[in-house]
């Protein structure tokens, strides 16, 4: 018997070395020609390689129009020419890799100066930014109105021009669109979204008109099927692949329609319903009943065998199991074998990960090495027997890996088994607390503060490549990152900011600096993951009990404290955010891996009360998105994540103020956990939404600090005064201003010195003039 068919429903498109990201920030720095042109060239090797690995690892399809510049979804904002109103004047050409082309997308991505529209107040602000579904992944939030619907027209140039390149590098080529449902619920919208439905599915229907005779299968992503779907979705689901379906028919094509992230639950039904050529069943986060997809009717199915979002190797002898039985039922000719979802969540490959103990890389499995995984259990589950040795090392492997000593500490396991409900409460409720703290912290009306890091410039860079090459030694490096410190504080002292930060110089990372200072984590060289635009994070690998040998910011803290007589805050991650952040072990429940983390914060943040620091800020930007697809779930794990929080925050006295940031997530849906939390300040994103996300807390009556964001730090614009006033005195309309921090959005890492030091000028004017207003 032959290999079962295999494919992919992505690939990593920021090159081995974040090649893309480099070209991209050369690209924005200085976009002359040939910039521009070193950016498609970098693009155009990557995708080149990315196609040829899906190829020489024998996959039966290669995924085309997975690349992107920046997004996936605003990618297919382009494709449908649905553009923000106040973008509406740029001048697009519609000719893929065109100045004008990128102008328009990274405009809509990172903001502009121009006024494109006279939209006045509003300007050239970039569109909101959220995760994609429960990953750290974030997209840019399409926006539909009477004016960007108008508008709305196929513009397949970037997808066809992919396709050619493709198609002259010999490859078989399966175009990837997100499918239209899934894009309608992920836009914000001022009409019902049943227009924008019916305004956009003939797009689709069009687009293959535009690929007949150029391909055999196109794949449509619709992960909208993992959530729990209204009514009218449902019938937007039947009524759009009925008109697919019919059209692909006509014009000879093969539709196949992907839903991962999570379980089917009572949609599988709609779903093994669909009219369509192959339905993708997620087996690794879906956990479906396999004798359920047996019995479908479609042609073919795919089977998402292969962890698209972890790097653990596969246990292949149980998918060629499940694999087999699939076949047993079905047939060969009617399974695919495939990774879970697109491996775009995954790091490119192990080659170069030499510094990595040969026994942990043995444990592990990037994007390159799961296409091999995928063709092992094609072949096996096929009838060959050629991929036996690797099967029967691969279960060693994991034998030896269950019992070691390395993922088993005795001490931590204790420390979890002796957690009692006290270590979960502050010593008094946040009325009595907060009285105490602005006395001892000693900050004004409309206090002023930033999220933690400042701008971390190349100099500050090459110090860091330098300690690694040996060329400095520890001494010489801290001395250096200790006068940047000392510079940064007493800017903040000169410009009036009310509570300080130390910039957080010292590390690489928000989550890998604490992971490198924890017990239980590994780190690669080159595991770069994309997490927005050009930003790639480095996740740590928890493959062992979690615990803390020694302090890890006090030094830092205390230091900076001593520079200054206003308040410093130390800077933690929070155990959620850890988690989530991280590539994490599956032997045991995320919630202990949570617990653990959490008692090593604990000790942390005990240890900087200690010290003389009076605020600890305890960073929980994943929070939200650690939350399960299906509503049914989510009791459960907001009761551990808070908890995990508390047990972090709660070994202090009431004078010590805890703050907690989050940015770029629905509110809404978790405001009462928020709150439970039980943080003194919270700072979160709003600038964005034009405070919208606000209103979350607003209705809530959240009763602790607020510090609603109003310079949106993802954007290189500076925000004018006038501007952040407005959104300021929103957030006064609907809280109590005894209640209002004045911050940004986020960290300023990624920001460069010029625009930081402007912005947060207007920032505490901003603070200045509300007081003169507001002080009683």
């Amino acid at each position: 018997m032959n290999k079962l068919q295999s494919q992919v429903l992505g690939y990593p498109r920021m090159g081995e070395k974040r090649q893309l990201k480099k070209a991209l920030e050369l690209y924005w720095k200085d976009s002359c020609g040939s910039s521009k042109d070193a950016l498609v060239a970098c693009a155009a090797e990557i995708k080149k390689t990315n196609w040829q690995a899906q190829k020489c690892a024998g996959l039966s399809y290669v995924t085309v129009n997975d690349f992107s510049y920046y997004d996936q979804v605003l990618d297919t904002s382009l494709l449908l020419n649905i553009i923000p109103d106040r973008f509406a004047g740029h001048k697009e050409t519609g000719v893929f890799n065109s100045e004008s082309y990128f102008s328009l997308l990274f405009a809509i991505a990172r903001g502009s100066r121009e006024d494109t529209c006279g939209c006045g107040s509003q300007k050239g602000t970039a569109s909101e930014m959220t995760k994609w579904f429960d990953t750290n992944y974030h997209y840019i939030v399409p926006e539909f109105s009477a004016q960007s619907l108008a508008g709305a027209k196929l513009k397949p140039s970037k997808l066809l021009a992919e396709l050619n390149e493709a198609q002259n590098s010999g490859v078989k080529a399966k175009p990837v669109v997100i499918g239209p449902v899934t894009y309608v619920r992920l836009g914000k919208s001022s009409l019902e979204k049943k227009l924008v439905f019916d305004k956009i599915l003939p797009l689709y229907l069009e687009l293959l008109q535009t690929l007949s005779s150029k391909v055999e299968l196109v794949q449509f992503d619709e992960p909208i099927f993992a959530l729990d779907l209204t009514d009218e979705e449902k019938e937007q689901l039947k009524q759009a692949y009925g008109a697919i379906a019919a059209e692909a028919k006509r014009v000879g094509i093969k539709i196949q329609v992907c839903n991962y992230f999570g379980s089917l639950g009572a949609n599988f039904d709609l779903y093994s319903s669909l009219p369509v050529d192959v339905l993708h069943f997620d087996l690794v986060r879906g956990n479906e009943d396999v004798s359920r997809i047996c019995k479908v009717k479609v042609p073919q199915v795919s089977l998402g065998l292969v962890n698209g979002r972890n790097i653990w190797i596969n246990d292949l002898e149980s998918s060629v199991k499940i694999a087999k039985k699939v076949v047993a039922e079905l047939g060969a000719d009617r399974v695919i074998i495939a990774s879970s979802c697109s491996l775009l969540h995954s790091p490119v490959t192990l080659r170069h990960e030499n510094k990595l103990e040969p026994w942990l890389k043995e444990w592990l499995a990037f994007a390159e090495e799961k296409l091999l995984e995928i063709e092992v259990i094609a072949n096996a589950a096929g009838g060959s027997t050629e991929k036996d040795a690797q099967i029967k090392h691969n279960k060693e492997v994991l034998s030896k890996r269950a019992s070691s000593e390395r993922v088993h500490n005795r001490e931590t396991k204790e420390r979890l088994a002796g957690i009692t409900p006290e270590m979960f409460d502050r010593k008094s409720p946040f009325v009595e607390r907060i009285e105490i703290q602005r006395e001892k912290l000693g900050y004004p009306l409309f206090p002023t503060t930033t999220i933690g890091s400042f701008p971390q410039t190349s100099e500050i860079r090459s110090l860091r490549v330098k300690l690694k090459a040996g060329e400095l030694t520890a001494e010489q490096y801290d001395a250096a990152l200790m006068e940047e410190t000392k510079k940064c504080i007493a800017w903040q002292e000169d410009v009036g900011l009310d509570v300080l930060v130390h910039g957080e110089y010292e590390r690489n990372d928000m989550v890998e600096y604490f992971g490198e200072l924890l017990n239980g984590f590994a780190f690669t060289k080159n595991g770069w993951v994309q997490s927005y635009g050009s930003r790639c994070v480095k996740p740590p690998i928890i493959f062992g009990d979690v615990s803390r040998t020694s302090p890890m910011t006090v030094g830092w803290s205390s230091y900076a404290q001593g520079l200054t007589a206003k308040p410093m805050k130390g800077m933690l991650t929070g155990p959620i955010t850890i988690l989530q952040w991280s590539f994490v072990r599956e032997d045991i429940s995320r919630k202990d891996v949570s617990y653990q983390i959490a008692l090593a914060l604990r000790d942390e943040v005990v240890d900087l009360a200690d010290a003389g620091l009076k605020a600890i800020q305890i960073d929980e930007p994943a929070l939200r998105e650690g939350l399960p697809l299906r509503s049914s779930e989510w009791n459960e794990y907001l009761d551990w994540s808070v908890k995990a929080f508390r047990l972090s925050a709660s070994g202090i006295s009431d004078d010590v103020q805890i703050h907690t940031h989050m940015c770029y997530c629905e509110f809404n849906d978790i405001i009462d956990s928020i709150a439970a939390l039980d943080a003194d300040v919270i700072s979160i994103e709003a600038s964005r939404s034009n405070m919208e996300l606000l209103q979350a807390f607003v209705d809530f009556k959240y009763p602790n600090d607020v510090g609603p964001g109003i310079y949106d730090i993802h954007s290189p614009r500076v925000p004018e005064k006038d501007e952040m006033v407005a959104l300021a005195e929103k957030a006064c309309e609907v809280l109590n201003p005894a209640q209002i921090w004045i911050n940004p959005d986020c960290g300023l890492k990624t920001r460069g010195w010029p625009e930081v030091k402007e912005s947060l000028l207007n920032l505490v004017a901003v603070a200045k003039e509300l007081r003169g207003k507001y002080q009683k």
